[in-house]
Protein backbone atom coordinates (compact mmCIF):
# COMPACT_ATOMS: atom_id res chain seq x y z
CA UNK A 1 0.00 0.00 0.00
CA UNK A 2 1.61 3.54 -1.10
CA UNK A 3 1.69 6.02 1.83
CA UNK A 4 2.82 9.27 1.82
CA UNK A 5 4.41 10.70 5.59
CA UNK A 6 4.56 14.45 6.02
CA UNK A 7 7.73 15.12 8.78
CA UNK A 8 7.21 18.37 10.71
CA UNK A 9 10.93 19.25 12.10
CA UNK A 10 14.45 18.17 10.81
CA UNK A 11 16.18 17.39 14.05
CA UNK A 12 17.38 13.70 14.75
CA UNK A 13 13.90 11.82 15.49
CA UNK A 14 12.49 13.52 11.73
CA UNK A 15 15.41 12.26 10.03
CA UNK A 16 16.02 9.15 11.75
CA UNK A 17 12.67 8.28 10.81
CA UNK A 18 12.65 9.78 7.71
CA UNK A 19 15.53 7.94 6.74
CA UNK A 20 13.81 4.98 7.93
CA UNK A 21 11.08 5.44 6.24
CA UNK A 22 12.89 5.81 2.97
CA UNK A 23 15.07 2.49 3.19
CA UNK A 24 11.69 0.78 3.51
CA UNK A 25 10.25 2.73 0.52
CA UNK A 26 7.65 5.00 2.38
CA UNK A 27 7.34 8.25 0.53
CA UNK A 28 8.18 11.24 3.05
CA UNK A 29 8.46 14.50 3.15
CA UNK A 30 10.27 16.73 5.40
CA UNK A 31 9.42 20.17 6.20
CA UNK A 32 11.83 22.34 8.25
CA UNK A 33 12.15 26.15 7.97
CA UNK A 34 16.25 25.74 8.20
CA UNK A 35 17.91 24.37 4.85
CA UNK A 36 21.20 22.57 5.20
CA UNK A 37 23.49 24.94 4.21
CA UNK A 38 22.19 27.98 7.70
CA UNK A 39 23.68 25.38 10.26
CA UNK A 40 27.35 26.33 9.88
CA UNK A 41 27.41 29.44 11.10
CA UNK A 42 24.36 29.36 13.62
CA UNK A 43 24.60 29.84 17.28
CA UNK A 44 25.54 26.24 19.37
CA UNK A 45 22.09 24.36 19.18
CA UNK A 46 22.74 21.93 22.13
CA UNK A 47 25.39 19.37 23.44
CA UNK A 48 24.58 15.60 22.41
CA UNK A 49 25.85 12.55 22.83
CA UNK A 50 24.70 9.36 20.95
CA UNK A 51 25.03 6.56 23.09
CA UNK A 52 26.33 2.95 21.40
CA UNK A 53 22.28 2.21 20.59
CA UNK A 54 21.55 5.20 18.50
CA UNK A 55 25.02 4.53 17.20
CA UNK A 56 23.89 1.24 16.20
CA UNK A 57 20.80 2.64 14.39
CA UNK A 58 23.06 5.10 12.42
CA UNK A 59 25.24 2.28 10.95
CA UNK A 60 21.64 0.15 9.84
CA UNK A 61 20.40 3.71 8.08
CA UNK A 62 24.11 4.00 6.60
CA UNK A 63 24.85 7.32 7.85
CA UNK A 64 27.66 6.23 10.31
CA UNK A 65 30.06 9.14 9.33
CA UNK A 66 31.90 9.41 12.79
CA UNK A 67 33.21 6.03 13.21
CA UNK A 68 37.15 6.82 13.36
CA UNK A 69 37.35 4.98 16.73
CA UNK A 70 39.32 8.50 18.16
CA UNK A 71 36.20 10.38 17.90
CA UNK A 72 34.51 8.34 20.64
CA UNK A 73 34.84 8.40 24.37
CA UNK A 74 34.64 5.24 26.14
CA UNK A 75 34.46 5.69 30.09
CA UNK A 76 32.60 8.61 32.41
CA UNK A 77 34.69 10.18 35.40
CA UNK A 78 32.16 10.79 38.09
CA UNK A 79 33.74 13.47 40.45
CA UNK A 80 31.52 14.26 43.49
CA UNK A 81 33.28 17.90 45.70
CA UNK A 82 32.02 17.14 48.81
CA UNK A 83 34.31 17.93 51.63
CA UNK A 84 35.81 14.73 51.38
CA UNK A 85 35.63 14.16 47.72
CA UNK A 86 34.96 10.85 45.53
CA UNK A 87 36.11 10.01 42.12
CA UNK A 88 35.53 7.15 40.57
CA UNK A 89 34.81 5.52 36.98
CA UNK A 90 32.85 3.65 35.05
CA UNK A 91 33.19 2.27 31.73
CA UNK A 92 30.79 1.42 28.43
CA UNK A 93 30.52 -2.04 26.97
CA UNK A 94 30.73 -0.12 23.48
CA UNK A 95 31.71 3.75 23.10
CA UNK A 96 29.86 6.42 23.12
CA UNK A 97 29.77 10.04 20.66
CA UNK A 98 29.35 13.52 20.47
CA UNK A 99 28.77 15.07 17.28
CA UNK A 100 27.69 18.75 16.79
CA UNK A 101 24.46 19.12 15.46
CA UNK A 102 25.49 21.95 13.30
CA UNK A 103 27.10 19.50 11.55
CA UNK A 104 25.08 16.51 12.03
CA UNK A 105 21.72 17.34 11.49
CA UNK A 106 23.06 19.33 7.46
CA UNK A 107 24.77 15.89 6.87
CA UNK A 108 21.49 13.77 7.13
CA UNK A 109 19.43 15.94 5.47
CA UNK A 110 21.95 16.08 2.83
CA UNK A 111 22.08 11.98 2.85
CA UNK A 112 17.99 11.89 2.60
CA UNK A 113 18.04 14.74 -0.28
CA UNK A 114 20.74 12.49 -1.90
CA UNK A 115 18.65 9.41 -1.55
CA UNK A 116 15.66 11.09 -3.44
CA UNK A 117 14.09 12.00 -0.09
CA UNK A 118 12.07 15.96 -0.36
CA UNK A 119 12.66 18.61 1.79
CA UNK A 120 10.66 21.75 1.82
CA UNK A 121 11.99 25.06 3.32
CA UNK A 122 8.96 26.82 4.93
CA UNK A 123 7.23 27.51 8.38
CA UNK A 124 3.94 26.33 8.97
CA UNK A 125 1.52 28.63 9.96
CA UNK A 126 -2.03 27.29 11.81
CA UNK A 127 -3.45 28.24 8.25
CA UNK A 128 -1.50 25.66 6.46
CA UNK A 129 -2.38 22.86 8.69
CA UNK A 130 -5.69 21.68 6.84
CA UNK A 131 -3.71 20.95 3.38
CA UNK A 132 -1.36 19.33 5.22
CA UNK A 133 -3.49 16.99 6.86
CA UNK A 134 -5.20 16.90 3.47
CA UNK A 135 -2.24 15.86 2.17
CA UNK A 136 -0.68 13.33 3.87
CA UNK A 137 -1.84 9.61 5.27
CA UNK A 138 -0.18 10.81 8.48
CA UNK A 139 1.14 13.61 10.10
CA UNK A 140 4.87 13.57 12.22
CA UNK A 141 5.21 16.32 14.60
CA UNK A 142 9.01 16.45 15.77
CA UNK A 143 9.07 20.61 16.84
CA UNK A 144 7.39 22.35 19.21
CA UNK A 145 7.50 25.46 17.39
CA UNK A 146 4.60 26.50 15.54
CA UNK A 147 1.35 26.03 15.15
CA UNK A 148 1.19 22.33 14.77
CA UNK A 149 3.12 21.71 18.04
CA UNK A 150 0.67 23.95 20.19
CA UNK A 151 -2.11 21.16 19.04
CA UNK A 152 -0.51 18.96 21.27
CA UNK A 153 -1.47 19.01 25.07
CA UNK A 154 0.75 18.80 28.12
CA UNK A 155 0.70 15.73 30.62
CA UNK A 156 0.58 17.13 33.71
CA UNK A 157 1.31 13.99 35.34
CA UNK A 158 4.59 13.07 33.92
CA UNK A 159 5.32 17.00 33.68
CA UNK A 160 5.85 17.78 37.49
CA UNK A 161 7.72 21.31 37.07
CA UNK A 162 6.56 24.47 35.92
CA UNK A 163 9.99 26.33 35.61
CA UNK A 164 13.86 25.47 34.94
CA UNK A 165 15.72 23.34 37.61
CA UNK A 166 18.73 24.35 36.22
CA UNK A 167 20.35 27.39 34.49
CA UNK A 168 22.44 26.36 31.75
CA UNK A 169 25.26 27.77 30.61
CA UNK A 170 26.57 25.50 27.50
CA UNK A 171 29.87 25.90 25.62
CA UNK A 172 32.13 24.35 23.05
CA UNK A 173 35.25 25.40 24.44
CA UNK A 174 39.48 25.02 23.70
CA UNK A 175 42.21 25.21 26.00
CA UNK A 176 41.09 21.79 27.73
CA UNK A 177 43.43 18.55 27.95
CA UNK A 178 41.65 15.48 26.86
CA UNK A 179 42.91 12.52 28.26
CA UNK A 180 43.53 9.35 26.26
CA UNK A 181 41.33 7.50 25.33
CA UNK A 182 38.39 9.74 25.80
CA UNK A 183 36.34 10.18 28.64
CA UNK A 184 32.74 12.54 29.70
CA UNK A 185 33.55 13.98 33.01
CA UNK A 186 30.36 14.44 35.17
CA UNK A 187 31.37 17.14 38.39
CA UNK A 188 29.20 17.42 41.21
CA UNK A 189 29.11 20.67 43.17
CA UNK A 190 26.29 19.79 45.86
CA UNK A 191 24.37 22.87 45.97
CA UNK A 192 25.55 24.17 43.18
CA UNK A 193 24.99 22.19 40.11
CA UNK A 194 26.83 19.62 38.02
CA UNK A 195 29.05 20.09 35.17
CA UNK A 196 29.09 17.54 32.18
CA UNK A 197 32.67 17.78 30.02
CA UNK A 198 31.80 16.07 26.62
CA UNK A 199 34.97 15.79 23.93
CA UNK A 200 32.90 17.01 20.91
CA UNK A 201 33.44 16.58 16.97
CA UNK A 202 33.29 19.67 15.68
CA UNK A 203 33.94 22.24 12.80
CA UNK A 204 37.82 22.05 14.06
CA UNK A 205 38.48 18.51 15.30
CA UNK A 206 37.57 17.78 19.21
CA UNK A 207 36.45 20.67 21.43
CA UNK A 208 34.85 20.06 24.79
CA UNK A 209 31.83 21.03 25.70
CA UNK A 210 31.11 22.65 28.98
CA UNK A 211 27.12 21.48 30.27
CA UNK A 212 27.11 23.49 33.32
CA UNK A 213 23.95 22.98 35.37
CA UNK A 214 23.69 25.56 37.82
CA UNK A 215 21.28 25.24 40.60
CA UNK A 216 19.12 28.30 41.05
CA UNK A 217 20.31 31.05 43.76
CA UNK A 218 23.59 29.02 43.87
CA UNK A 219 26.75 30.10 43.72
CA UNK A 220 27.23 29.10 39.63
CA UNK A 221 23.89 30.47 38.54
CA UNK A 222 24.99 33.97 37.45
CA UNK A 223 26.94 31.87 34.49
CA UNK A 224 23.45 30.97 32.67
CA UNK A 225 23.02 35.13 32.09
CA UNK A 226 26.62 36.36 32.06
CA UNK A 227 27.44 37.95 28.25
CA UNK A 228 30.15 37.10 26.39
CA UNK A 229 30.10 38.93 23.62
CA UNK A 230 29.53 41.99 25.89
CA UNK A 231 33.13 41.33 27.98
CA UNK A 232 34.59 38.42 27.06
CA UNK A 233 37.72 38.66 29.32
CA UNK A 234 35.13 39.03 32.48
CA UNK A 235 33.24 35.81 30.83
CA UNK A 236 36.31 33.93 30.84
CA UNK A 237 37.87 35.36 34.56
CA UNK A 238 34.26 34.57 36.56
CA UNK A 239 33.77 30.88 34.33
CA UNK A 240 37.62 30.16 35.25
CA UNK A 241 36.83 31.17 39.13
CA UNK A 242 33.85 29.28 39.34
CA UNK A 243 35.45 26.14 37.84
CA UNK A 244 38.15 26.19 40.10
CA UNK A 245 36.13 26.81 43.03
CA UNK A 246 33.28 23.74 42.31
CA UNK A 247 34.70 22.06 39.55
CA UNK A 248 38.42 21.72 40.29
CA UNK A 249 39.65 18.46 38.60
CA UNK A 250 38.23 20.26 35.13
CA UNK A 251 39.97 23.51 36.37
CA UNK A 252 43.18 21.41 36.61
CA UNK A 253 43.10 20.03 32.98
CA UNK A 254 42.60 23.69 31.36
CA UNK A 255 45.29 25.60 30.15
CA UNK A 256 44.46 29.16 31.25
CA UNK A 257 46.47 31.02 28.67
CA UNK A 258 43.90 29.14 25.40
CA UNK A 259 41.08 28.56 27.21
CA UNK A 260 38.04 30.18 25.15
CA UNK A 261 35.44 29.52 23.19
CA UNK A 262 36.31 27.44 19.91
CA UNK A 263 34.35 29.78 17.91
CA UNK A 264 31.98 33.38 19.40
CA UNK A 265 28.87 31.16 18.40
CA UNK A 266 29.37 28.21 20.53
CA UNK A 267 27.43 29.41 23.40
CA UNK A 268 23.70 28.31 24.69
CA UNK A 269 22.41 29.87 27.75
CA UNK A 270 19.03 29.78 28.97
CA UNK A 271 16.81 26.62 31.23
CA UNK A 272 14.63 23.63 29.99
CA UNK A 273 11.75 22.74 31.73
CA UNK A 274 11.25 19.39 31.21
CA UNK A 275 7.57 18.44 30.20
CA UNK A 276 5.95 14.87 28.49
CA UNK A 277 3.07 16.28 25.59
CA UNK A 278 0.04 13.46 24.38
CA UNK A 279 0.77 11.36 21.72
CA UNK A 280 -1.70 12.07 19.06
CA UNK A 281 -4.26 14.88 17.63
CA UNK A 282 -7.04 13.37 15.28
CA UNK A 283 -8.43 15.63 12.87
CA UNK A 284 -11.69 16.00 11.15
CA UNK A 285 -12.49 12.96 9.03
CA UNK A 286 -10.28 10.51 11.19
CA UNK A 287 -6.70 11.79 9.84
CA UNK A 288 -3.98 11.97 12.59
CA UNK A 289 -1.06 13.53 13.93
CA UNK A 290 1.74 12.14 16.31
CA UNK A 291 4.25 14.03 18.33
CA UNK A 292 7.59 12.46 18.03
CA UNK A 293 11.24 13.57 19.72
CA UNK A 294 11.46 17.19 22.01
CA UNK A 295 7.23 17.72 21.04
CA UNK A 296 6.22 14.35 22.78
CA UNK A 297 9.04 14.30 25.65
CA UNK A 298 11.94 17.34 26.76
CA UNK A 299 14.24 16.29 29.07
CA UNK A 300 16.65 18.25 31.20
CA UNK A 301 20.16 17.32 29.00
CA UNK A 302 21.74 16.18 32.29
CA UNK A 303 21.82 12.19 31.92
CA UNK A 304 22.42 12.70 28.11
CA UNK A 305 18.98 11.36 27.11
CA UNK A 306 17.31 13.41 24.42
CA UNK A 307 18.51 12.58 21.20
CA UNK A 308 18.57 9.10 22.13
CA UNK A 309 15.37 9.01 23.29
CA UNK A 310 13.90 10.43 20.15
CA UNK A 311 16.04 8.07 17.83
CA UNK A 312 14.61 5.07 19.07
CA UNK A 313 10.71 6.70 19.26
CA UNK A 314 11.75 7.35 15.56
CA UNK A 315 12.67 3.22 14.95
CA UNK A 316 9.71 2.61 17.04
CA UNK A 317 7.48 4.60 14.74
CA UNK A 318 8.88 4.01 11.51
CA UNK A 319 8.65 0.19 12.07
CA UNK A 320 5.21 0.37 12.96
CA UNK A 321 4.33 2.66 9.78
CA UNK A 322 6.12 0.06 7.57
CA UNK A 323 4.19 -3.01 9.00
CA UNK A 324 0.45 -1.22 9.66
CA UNK A 325 -2.67 -1.48 7.90
CA UNK A 326 -3.39 1.59 8.90
CA UNK A 327 -2.60 5.10 10.41
CA UNK A 328 -5.36 5.69 12.20
CA UNK A 329 -6.35 6.61 16.13
CA UNK A 330 -5.78 3.32 17.03
CA UNK A 331 -2.21 3.04 14.75
CA UNK A 332 -0.85 5.82 17.12
CA UNK A 333 -2.45 4.34 20.54
CA UNK A 334 -0.24 1.47 19.37
CA UNK A 335 2.92 3.31 18.60
CA UNK A 336 2.57 5.41 22.30
CA UNK A 337 2.20 2.34 24.05
CA UNK A 338 5.38 0.36 22.34
CA UNK A 339 7.72 3.38 23.13
CA UNK A 340 6.14 4.85 26.37
CA UNK A 341 8.31 2.49 28.95
CA UNK A 342 11.47 3.90 27.51
CA UNK A 343 10.33 7.54 27.05
CA UNK A 344 8.97 7.91 30.46
CA UNK A 345 11.80 6.41 32.20
CA UNK A 346 13.64 8.33 30.16
CA UNK A 347 12.19 11.64 31.80
CA UNK A 348 11.75 10.42 35.10
CA UNK A 349 15.26 9.50 35.67
CA UNK A 350 16.21 12.32 34.88
CA UNK A 351 14.20 14.17 36.98
CA UNK A 352 14.50 12.28 39.91
CA UNK A 353 18.26 13.63 39.12
CA UNK A 354 17.10 16.95 39.15
CA UNK A 355 15.50 16.61 42.71
CA UNK A 356 18.32 16.47 45.71
CA UNK A 357 19.38 13.21 46.41
CA UNK A 358 17.63 10.80 48.88
CA UNK A 359 19.24 8.78 51.06
CA UNK A 360 18.34 5.60 49.12
CA UNK A 361 20.30 7.81 46.43
CA UNK A 362 23.28 9.07 48.27
CA UNK A 363 23.81 5.31 49.49
CA UNK A 364 23.53 4.27 45.50
CA UNK A 365 26.17 6.84 45.07
CA UNK A 366 28.66 5.64 47.55
CA UNK A 367 28.55 1.83 46.52
CA UNK A 368 29.27 2.59 42.88
CA UNK A 369 32.37 4.63 44.31
CA UNK A 370 33.50 1.08 45.74
CA UNK A 371 31.82 -1.67 43.58
CA UNK A 372 33.12 -1.42 39.94
CA UNK A 373 30.53 -4.20 38.97
CA UNK A 374 27.43 -1.50 40.00
CA UNK A 375 29.30 1.47 38.13
CA UNK A 376 30.06 -0.02 34.82
CA UNK A 377 25.90 -1.17 35.14
CA UNK A 378 24.78 2.08 35.84
CA UNK A 379 26.69 3.29 32.94
CA UNK A 380 25.46 0.88 30.66
CA UNK A 381 21.99 1.62 31.31
CA UNK A 382 22.44 4.98 29.72
CA UNK A 383 21.60 3.35 26.44
CA UNK A 384 18.09 1.36 28.32
CA UNK A 385 16.64 4.01 30.71
CA UNK A 386 14.03 1.71 31.30
CA UNK A 387 16.26 -0.33 33.00
CA UNK A 388 17.45 2.29 34.89
CA UNK A 389 14.32 3.44 36.62
CA UNK A 390 13.55 -0.30 36.68
CA UNK A 391 16.40 0.00 39.57
CA UNK A 392 15.77 3.74 41.31
CA UNK A 393 12.38 3.86 40.53
CA UNK A 394 11.83 3.95 44.27
CA UNK A 395 14.24 3.58 47.36
CA UNK A 396 13.38 -0.37 48.03
CA UNK A 397 13.95 -0.53 44.58
CA UNK A 398 17.35 1.07 45.16
CA UNK A 399 18.24 -0.98 47.99
CA UNK A 400 17.48 -3.91 46.23
CA UNK A 401 19.83 -3.58 43.88
CA UNK A 402 22.79 -2.78 46.02
CA UNK A 403 21.90 -5.91 48.22
CA UNK A 404 22.16 -7.67 44.46
CA UNK A 405 25.50 -6.44 43.19
CA UNK A 406 26.83 -6.61 47.16
CA UNK A 407 25.47 -10.42 47.65
CA UNK A 408 28.49 -13.14 47.71
CA UNK A 409 26.90 -14.51 44.56
CA UNK A 410 27.67 -11.53 43.01
CA UNK A 411 31.21 -11.04 43.91
CA UNK A 412 31.82 -14.56 42.59
CA UNK A 413 30.44 -13.54 39.19
CA UNK A 414 32.39 -10.42 38.99
CA UNK A 415 35.33 -12.46 39.79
Amino acid sequence: MKRSIGIVGAGIGGLHLALYLQKHGVDATIITDRAADEYRNSRLLNTVAHHSVTIAREHELGIHHWDDPKLFYYYHDHVFNFPQPLRFRDDFKNPSRAVDYRIYLPTLMNDFARRGGKIEIRKIEESDIPALVNRFDLLVVSTGKGALGDLFSYRPEHSPYTQPQRRLCVGLYKGVRQPDPMNVTLSVSPGHGEMIVIPTVTFDGIANALLMENVPGGDMEELATLNYEQDRKRFLQVLLGKLEKHHPTTYDRIDTATFDLAQPQDLLQGGVVPTVRNTMVQFDGGKCAIALGDLHSVVDPMMGQGANMASYAAFVLGEEIVAADALDARFCEKVDMKRQDRVLAASRWTNIMLAPPSEAMGALIGTMSQNKTLCDEFTENFNYPERQWDHIASPERIHAWLNRVSSPQAATAAA
